[in-house]
């Protein structure tokens, strides 16, 4: 089963994808792709934060732009990633294999749940890096939709599944 969740900035996207992992019945394997800027605080802190939610019993891969390869390392259990936006700026050029993704999402036995940013819904970005940023996640998100058996949107904390 593979469970891609989005939702904008602070609606409760991953908390969600955390309830959907934990319910799952096997093992967690929480992928983090977000490469941790020390020097920024609120960085930080919101790492904490979601340390802090999860179970001490799920193992925590640091993933960075190697997703793919951690999520072939693992194929059993379920995997949570989070999340394809921090996963497509972790690459220099903002251009990640994206069929690599695919293949190794429906190439895994186990469930995978992956948390995205929907960036398609807010202000058109005043930079050429914010629109190619936009631009590419939008991409990514459809071809991992594509792919995935179910698709929730997260709204205020409110789950819409999508058809």
């Amino acid at each position: 089963m593979i469970t891609l969740v989005l939702g904008g900035a602070r609606s409760g996207k991953s908390a969600v994808a955390e309830r959907i992992a934990a319910g799952a019945g096997a093992p967690v394997t929480y992928v983090a792709t977000a490469l941790v800027d020390q020097a920024d605080a609120d960085h930080v802190a919101r790492i904490d934060a979601h340390r802090a939610r999860r179970p001490a019993s799920w193992q925590t891969v640091e993933a960075g732009a190697g997703l793919v390869a951690a999520l072939e390392a693992r194929p059993d259990g379920t995997a949570l990633v989070d999340s394809l936006g921090t996963w497509v700026t972790a690459h220099p050029d903002m251009a990640p294999d994206v069929a690599a993704l695919c293949a190794a999402l429906t190439g895994r036995r186990g469930d995978t749940v992956l948390v995205s940013e929907e960036v398609g819904l807010g202000v058109h970005p005043a930079s050429e890096l914010g629109r190619r940023f936009r631009d590419v996640l939008g991409e990514v998100n459809l071809a991992v939709a594509d792919v995935a058996d179910e698709v929730l949107l997260v709204v205020a904390g409110r789950v819409l599944p999508l058809e």
